[in-house]
């Protein structure tokens, strides 16, 4: 059996500043810090690059070349004007987040955890409705892009689908999912929720690079 190749963590904004080997040190130094900017990085040559960088410069990449050039043509390029959201969660169900990324600026509009224990379905669909609210808070006509089919089905269903079940742990979580729920029923919005089509145009902009 093949030894799982260390990723290493910079956090640049957190309680503690640094380049740290593991998700579980890394999460100690963002977990309630308004605002954390964090990624991770293959190699520690590469992390020492990026720590001593601007860290936007390492945020909201997608692939470097499509993964199916076919596709690309088929469905064309993705809209620049717009925003897009994404979730990560390590396990199922483990440690989630949330964001939303404006693709033309490629700056970070939001971000919701970490959350001790959730799903990455919960996730898109929080970062969803999240989405939704931040457009008709400002008054923005963008499409939204999702990379995640189920929740894009929730949000047309007006329900959260999850067998997660709801204990301590995950309460803030729940009650969160209630709230975006009964926004869904009770307001109305024009945006245009789009798949982004990751075999075709890489990962989507709000990827949070921890695959």
């Amino acid at each position: 059996m093949s030894k799982q190749k260390s990723k290493y963590y910079v956090v640049w904004e957190g309680h503690q500043k640094g380049i740290f080997d593991s998700w579980d040190k890394c999460k100690k130094q963002v977990d309630g810090y308004t605002a954390a900017k964090y990624k991770s990085f293959e190699s520690l040559e590469e992390a020492k690059k990026a720590f001593g960088g601007n860290p936007w410069n390492y945020f909201n990449k997608t692939a470097k070349a499509p993964v199916n050039s076919e596709l690309r043509k088929q469905f064309g390029e993705p809209l620049k004007q717009a925003i897009c959201v994404d979730a990560a969660c390590s396990g199922n169900p483990g440690v989630l987040e949330y964001r939303g990324v404006d693709i033309a600026t490629g700056q970070e509009i939001f971000r919701r955890g970490p959350f001790p224990e959730g799903t990455n379905n919960i996730g898109e669909f929080l970062a969803i409705v999240s989405g939704l609210v931040y457009l008709k808070q400002n008054g923005l006509s963008l499409p939204l892009y999702s990379d995640s089919a189920n929740a894009i089905l929730w949000i047309k269903g007006k329900r959260a689908n999850t067998k997660l079940v709801p204990n301590a742990k995950n309460k803030e979580l729940f009650e969160l999912l209630d709230r975006a729920v009964n926004w869904l029923h009770n307001n109305s919005y024009d945006t245009r929720i789009l798949k982004w089509e990751t075999k075709a145009w890489g990962e989507i902009p709000a990827d949070f690079g921890r695959k």
